[in-house]
């Protein structure tokens, strides 16, 4: 077992919410009509049953055993959200979906800094593409909806869009895997407290 809870806890909410990212895909392909949007959304789809393999292979390595509590968690959102793309019409799904994203980025690179504080680095390339990998849906997302002219008010009401990001990482000026851990540290403070939260609510 890792002797680390924090870390125990985000790798199991971030192999049961890839679940739930991918379940959200699965419908969200469905409901487009233009053929090259469905296969980009397939795609994501693939990269996060693919980030959900790698980090069961984590957790089996370490002994941190599946959470049964957030498989079913994430599961009904995953699917409540598939289903949901079929009526909210064309915007939503682009742009929760990029918000979502936006947050997911940083998982990654916590995971690598809380491997770091127990000595581990070996797994650093990994959870540094997977973090990319998920700056790279962010960035797809916005895309597809920047010009949209709901986009103002949603960035103002949700603090995601064109000009806010829950994470720094830039595409155009990536830093190197050794550096990387130095990404998000403003959700490092936050996913602190959120730990003490859970663990005087527990």
């Amino acid at each position: 077992m890792l002797a680390h809870p924090a870390l125990e806890k985000l790798l199991q909410k971030a192999y049961s919410a890839e679940r739930a990212a991918a379940f959200a895909y699965i419908g969200h392909a469905a409901s487009l009509k233009n053929p090259d949007a469905k296969a980009a959304v397939k795609q994501i789809e693939d990269d996060e049953w693919k980030h959900r393999e790698n980090i069961l292979g984590l957790m089996q390595r370490y002994g941190v055993p599946v959470s049964r509590w957030y498989e079913v968690r994430f599961y009904l959102i995953g699917k409540i959200i598939s289903a949901s793309c079929h009526v909210i019409g064309r915007f939503m799904p682009f742009f929760f979906a990029g918000k979502l994203e936006s947050g997911n980025v940083c998982e990654y690179f916590v995971m690598m800094r809380h491997f770091h504080a127990l000595g581990i680095r070996e797994h650093d390339a990994m959870l540094y593409e997977m973090g990319m990998k998920e700056k790279e849906h962010e960035v797809y997302f916005l895309e597809q909806i920047r010009k949209d002219r709901l986009m103002p008010l949603f960035e103002r009401l949700f603090a995601w869009g064109a000009g806010k990001s829950a994470n720094d990482v830039d595409l155009q000026d990536r830093r190197r895997v050794e550096e990387s851990d130095s990404y998000c540290k403003s959700y490092k403070s936050r996913g602190a407290a959120d730990d003490v939260s859970d663990e005087r609510n527990g």
